[in-house]
């Protein structure tokens, strides 16, 4: 599938091709369908939005489309390069850029927080400190819309990725009202042409 991300772990790392493949491609379905439900309530003012993982900006594009400020965040300094040099960046636009792995960010208040198959490559030993930066984060009535990784998924034993069961996925939106998820299995390849079992849970979350 199109949406879908790779891994450090394949064999062969080259995330340069993967910007050009990917930076291009329509925003991801989960981030349409949260901004829609905030542009459903007109929630206009004093908002932030967080584009955790954001490459060179195929979701960030369409937050910044929509009048909100943006918060993108990468780990590779070559992703924001990208994104801030994109021809079609929106003119007076309000974009801040952190390059940081997850476990050392600091995210500010925020009403959206995105994480466009990201999250996934965080590893498993500080996913749990990473979510719970997300979740504080978030003001109530924020979202968060993005990916996670099932159980059966093909990664779920390498390094540096984490993976979860459904109860486990269950048990991290507790603090939210969930209006969105979908577990999705398939076998596929990855942007780099390798062959992939799939378990993903697409997400939209409203925080209580």
């Amino acid at each position: 599938m199109a949406d879908r991300i790779s891994s450090d772990a394949e064999t062969s790392v080259d995330w340069s091709s993967y910007y050009e493949k990917t930076g291009d491609r329509s925003p991801r379905p989960t981030l349409i369908k949260v901004l829609d439900a905030f542009a459903a309530e007109d929630f206009l003012t004093d908002r932030l939005a967080i584009d955790l993982g954001c490459g060179s900006g195929r979701d960030t594009m369409e937050i910044l489309r929509r009048g909100w400020p943006v918060l993108a965040v990468d780990a590779a300094p070559e992703a924001i390069e990208k994104l801030l040099a994109r021809p079609d960046l929106p003119n007076e636009c309000e974009i801040e850029t952190l390059v940081s792995r997850y476990e050392d960010m600091s995210l500010p208040p925020c009403n959206l927080v995105n994480a466009g198959f990201s999250l996934p490559l965080c590893p498993a030993d500080v996913f749990p400190s990473v979510w719970a930066k997300i979740v504080s984060a978030l003001a109530p009535g924020g979202r968060f819309s993005g990916q996670l990784y099932g159980d059966r998924d093909d990664w779920v034993d390498l390094s540096g990725v984490t993976c979860q069961s459904r109860d486990q996925v269950v048990e991290l939106l507790e603090p939210f009202d969930v209006e969105f998820l979908d577990e999705e299995e398939d076998d596929s390849v990855t942007p780099r042409g390798v062959q992939k079992y799939w378990h993903i849970f697409h997400i939209v979350a409203r925080k209580r």
